[in-house]
Parts: C-alpha cells; structure tokens; sequence
C-alpha cells in the first residue's frame, strides 16, 4: 500500500480527481504492475496499471492494491471496479472509502461478484494523502478556510477604515504561506473595491510563491479595469453571492477543493452566519482599536443560545501576535 501511496503522489495535487495509485500482485505477492492516475479525462490507476500487463495477462490469484476503493461510476472513465472483474482479479484492498454518492459503492460491487475485498488498509496515511480532495468530496463543496486579523477588542480596521498593518511581518508571512497551501483565495467586492488586493502569495521579498491560488471576487458589482487582481497568474473568477452555498458547489465543479477567504467582515459573516466555515484561522494583534470597525458583523447569533462554540485546534505565537486554528464544535 505504502507503494501504491507513492505512485498517487506522482499525479497533480489539484484538481477535480484525487491522486490514486494501484500495484497488482501475483498470487506470492510479487509486484507485476503499477499504475496511477495522471489527471482528469486519462485513465484511472487500476486500469493503468492493468494495461501494463495486457489483455488476458492477469494471472490467477491476482490482488490489486489501490489507495482509494476502485470507483462504481461511468464518468470520462468507465467504472474501475467492473475493469478489475474484467480482468479477473481475486482480491483487493484499499485505503481509503470513496465517499462520491455516484463513485461509491465499487468494493460492494466487487464483494458481490465473489472478489475477496480488504478494506481500510492503512485508512489513516490514505487519508492525509487524500487531504483536501477528501474534506471536499466529503462536504459537497470546497474546505473554507475564513481568515482575519483583528486587535485584542475585536477590530479589523481603525474608525478611518486602515487596517495596514494589524499584525506583524511573521503573521503575514504566515498568512502568504497558508494562501499558496489553498486552491482559491475569495473577497468580497467591497474588500477588492476599497483596498484593491492583489489576492497573490507572496515570499517575504514580495515575490509571487511558485504556487498561486485562485482568485475568488463574491458579489455583484464588476471588477475595475485597473484593479490589482487581473494581474494575478490566474484569471479571477467572479461569483454573485447571493447564493454562497451554490456558488461552493459551482467552484468545486471547476476543481477548487479548498477556499481561503481573507474578507472582508461582509462575506465572512455570511459565510458564518450559512454554516459553510471550516476552518477559522485568527491572527491576534496585542494591540487596542476601539471604534466601529469590528471584525465580524451579523452571524446569525440573536441571543446566546444561538451561541457559535468552536474547538481550538492550536495556538501559534508569532512574533508578538498570535494565531489561533479553530473548527466548528464537533467538526475538527
């Protein structure tokens, strides 16, 4: 499995599909294929690592190991568990269930047609190196991530609107790297028209990380000719927000797995407030504000049994700042 966890790594990170990797082995155990899937619309990595041994070349007692349980589906592909009862396998194992309502379902398939089926074979390294395909297949949409830097009291921007710079040089450096770990990074309009971000990770010299996020624009109002963000190595993408939910939906059609939203408190909040928040990373500036500029706005909380209660996950110190990772309580 280890072998075959090796092979999946040789497939694109990003995307639609996940990376897969498949080894074969005759009835001693003896590894006589391999095979790993190289991108949407090319061969899934059972049947690329069956086409290394031919038709009909499949020996008895034949096992196929695979990363995630072969899927049950005819996509671009056909459905990787009717190939390996094509091909006369007797017995798989796998890592990691496909958790697709339509891809699903392939070990029972094969179980059915008399395959001996061994499941979950070391779930938990099949599930960090499925990482967020697998937060994503599993929710229906893109892993959101909604970031912000506020003071001790709450605030995200002085009572003029300037927020440059809440934090320190380690926060945002930080920031930068987490941003280029991420598919997407989102704002919302009155973010891109008021500070006119860039929306690019960037090293500490200030030049673009050889990983670029997508950029992500939440509302109506149109992109000005000149902003920052058509500049990016990416062309932005544009959703209406006012449907978030559906809007997640149509970004994970494009591929996106996860988002980094960075603001501002308007998009954020309604983020919080549709319950389609993650994971929240909170830069903590040692430092006062006071005035209007709040972090967060509206979240959908009238009274304190509406409570959001979260689950501290850690607490970095950097610099003289501190973040903390929390998730919805229950969902770490």
């Amino acid at each position: 499995m280890r072998l075959a966890f090796d092979l999946a790594r040789r497939g694109p990170a990003r995307g639609v599909n996940p990376q897969v990797g498949c080894v074969v082995t005759d009835a001693t155990g003896t590894v006589i294929a391999e095979g790993w899937h190289r991108g949407a619309g090319t061969a899934h990595a059972e049947v690329d690592a069956l086409s290394k041994l031919g038709s009909g070349a499949v020996p008895p007692g034949a096992t196929a190991i695979v990363t995630l349980e072969p899927c049950n589906h005819t996509g671009r592909t056909g459905p990787c568990a009717q190939a390996l009862l094509d091909a006369g396998i007797a017995r798989v194992a796998y890592s990691v269930d496909d958790p697709g309502q339509h891809s699903g379902g392939g070990a029972q398939r094969l179980a059915a047609a008399g395959v001996d089926v061994i499941p979950h074979v070391l779930e938990t390294e099949g599930e960090a190196l499925l990482g967020d395909w697998l937060r994503a297949a599993r929710l229906g949409r893109p892993f959101v991530i909604a970031k912000w830097a506020q003071s001790l009291d709450g605030r995200a921007a002085a009572a003029d609107g300037s927020s440059k710079w809440i934090t320190g040089a380690q926060a945002r450096a930080d920031v930068h790297r987490r941003r280029a770990a991420a598919d997407a990074i989102a704002v919302g309009t009155g973010t891109l028209l008021a500070d006119d971000p860039a929306l690019t990770a960037r090293d500490e010299a200030g030049a673009l990380l050889p990983e670029q996020p997508v950029p992500i624009v939440f509302g109506t109002r149109a992109v000005p000719p000149g902003a920052r963000v058509l500049a990016h190595p990416h062309s932005p993408v544009q959703c209406a927000g006012t449907d978030l939910a559906a809007d997640l939906e149509k970004l994970a059609e494009r591929g996106i797995r996860s988002v980094f939203v960075e603001g501002g408190p308007t998009l954020i909040s309604a983020l919080i407030a549709a319950g389609l928040v993650d994971e929240y990373l909170l830069y903590l500036a040692p430092a006062l504000l006071g005035g209007p500029r709040t972090a967060l706005g509206d979240i959908g909380v009238a009274s304190i049994g509406d409570i959001r209660r979260l689950d501290i996950e850690s607490v970095h110190t950097l610099g003289d700042d501190l973040l903390i990772v929390a998730h919805p309580k229950g969902n770490a």
